[in-house]
């Protein structure tokens, strides 16, 4: 395993190697040799390099690439679905039929959005001259990104700053590099420029911390916890970089007494359990309407002691492990403490029957009897865990809701318009399903409010982000002395 800087493979430069775990079984998948300060400098000339040429192609050039990107991603689906479940514990139905499936998706959306920037019309908004928008590249994109979707965040990082003309160093997760890496080798096939799209796997205390303040980087994108993403503030404030960060959340999902229970159970399922819960959308905070909240806790946790939990090639299993047996100590940790204040009525161990004691597996966990402000409700858990509170009434529904210094995603489960109109206003969130939880489509743009971070992933929203605006003012009629003069020197 390897780095990818300048269109090449090459053997990272720090002489350390890392093992990437398949968290589901303790075996190992790869080892790569980490990259070191010196690859980072080799990244970046590389990418300033390539800036000048990539940010003049047309976007008509840069779609080309893009769409036979797609298509080698398209033949070669199963590979990256078997790499992307063996770093990841995921089961093999989830990486094909979403992981996968979803990055080609974006592809081809951005092969399409590349020739759609969009800005004011050119006009005469004043009298004596035109004035037009231009979009241009920012230059030099420093990106990090988590180990939860690790190709689904490559390619969100990737496509939408290469699509409007920048150049990019992508630093995925060190424990899953495996797709990330894939991903750079396809683009290079499909005909991107050596030195467009570089890849460093490498420590976040290095590679990372050293990407973030590295003076020829012009704009930072995190992906990951709100206690680094301050890290990433403070350290692009040195050189005034642009950020985008999309951070961590603690989505409620807002189940009203005209709800279809049964529906807002299966989405209750789907939602808190999605990748093993590791999504910083998942549903982790049930507030349900006091007259069905007995009825809602009864229904959940029967469907929670029914999950089946496997390792990737069985496909009966609904999901997989966590990500690292130390993240599954994380999380187990959190439901213990919360067993002095709370009531586990689901899950809420490692199991250890069928072979599963070899992985980083956890149950299915549903708490309840939770106060407000303890540490379950309050703080990210990333893991299988689900937590349900009552209300009495919509004000109180709406106040639970926002009382969280998160604010990425959140749903609205009821029969109601007025009432899902009233949800998706105020509550606090950049995305607010009604009546379902974690769909994405790529039209659509993903970021959050608070502490969630700012920007936006996907859609072409995102070339705010990659893009930055310049006025361009024409001067009409030839005039030299023009009657705005006056206010700064007499006109004699």
């Amino acid at each position: 395993m390897h780095q990818f800087i300048n269109g090449k493979a090459v053997t990272g430069a720090s002489g350390a190697t890392q093992d990437v775990i398949n968290p589901a079984t303790g075996e190992v998948t790869a080892t790569v040799t980490l990259a070191g300060l010196r690859d980072l400098e080799a990244a970046v000339a590389a990418a300033r390099a390539a800036f000048p040429a990539w940010s003049r192609t047309t976007p008509g050039e840069r779609s080309a690439i893009l769409q036979r990107f797609a298509r080698i991603l398209e033949a070669r689906a199963e590979e990256f679905a078997q790499a992307e479940s063996s770093q990841t514990g995921k089961p093999l139905r989830l990486c094909r039929e979403f992981d996968v499936p979803g990055t080609i998706d974006n592809v081809d959306f951005f092969a399409g959005a590349a020739r759609n920037l969009e800005g004011k019309a050119m006009a005469e908004y004043s009298a004596d001259h035109t004035s037009a928008i231009r979009r241009e590249a920012i230059g030099v994109i420093g990106s990090i990104a988590p180990w939860n979707y690790p190709l689904q965040m490559a390619a969100w990082k990737i496509l939408p700053a290469i699509a409007a003309g920048n150049t990019i160093i992508l630093k995925p997760a060190e424990i899953t590099p495996l797709t990330s890496v894939m991903f750079a080798e396809a683009l290079s096939e499909a005909g991107l420029p050596d030195g467009v799209v570089n890849v460093l796997v490498g420590s976040g205390s290095t590679i990372g911390a050293a990407l973030m303040r590295h003076p020829q980087v012009d704009m930072v994108s995190f992906t990951g916890s709100t206690a680094v993403g301050r890290t990433v503030l403070e350290a692009a404030a040195v050189n005034a970089k642009r950020v985008h960060l999309e951070l961590g959340g603690k989505a409620p999902f807002v189940v009203f007494d005209d709800a279809d229970i049964d529906a807002a159970v299966h989405g209750a399922v789907a939602g808190s359990l999605i990748n093993s819960g590791q999504d910083c959308t998942a549903a982790t905070r049930a507030l349900v309407h006091r007259s069905v909240y007995q009825e809602f806790v009864d229904k959940l946790a029967a469907r929670f002691d029914g999950i089946v939990l496997g390792t990737p090639e069985n496909d009966g299993a609904d999901i997989g492990s966590l990500s690292s047996f130390r993240h599954r100590d994380h999380v187990a940790g959190m439901v213990e403490r919360a067993r002095g204040y709370a009531r586990v009525v689901a899950g809420g161990y490692v199991p250890t029957e069928d072979g599963l004691g070899d992985g980083a597996f956890y149950r299915p966990t549903l708490i309840v009897d939770a106060a407000p402000d303890s540490e379950i409700v309050k703080n990210e858990v990333f893991g299988p865990v689900l937590v349900v509170l009552p209300f009495d009434d919509d004000d109180e529904a709406i106040a639970l809701a926002n009382d969280t210094v998160y604010g990425l995603a959140a749903s609205a489960w009821t029969s109601n318009i007025q009432r899902a109109l009233r949800a998706t206003r105020e509550i606090k969130a950049g995305c607010v399903w009604v009546n379902d939880h974690i769909p994405i489509i790529s039209e659509m743009p993903h970021g959050g409010f608070k502490q969630s971070g700012f920007g936006k992933d996907m859609s072409a929203y995102s070339f705010e982000e990659y893009t930055q605006v310049k006025h361009v003012m024409f001067e009409l009629g030839g005039v030299v002395e023009k009657d705005w003069h006056r206010t700064i020197f007499a006109l004699r």
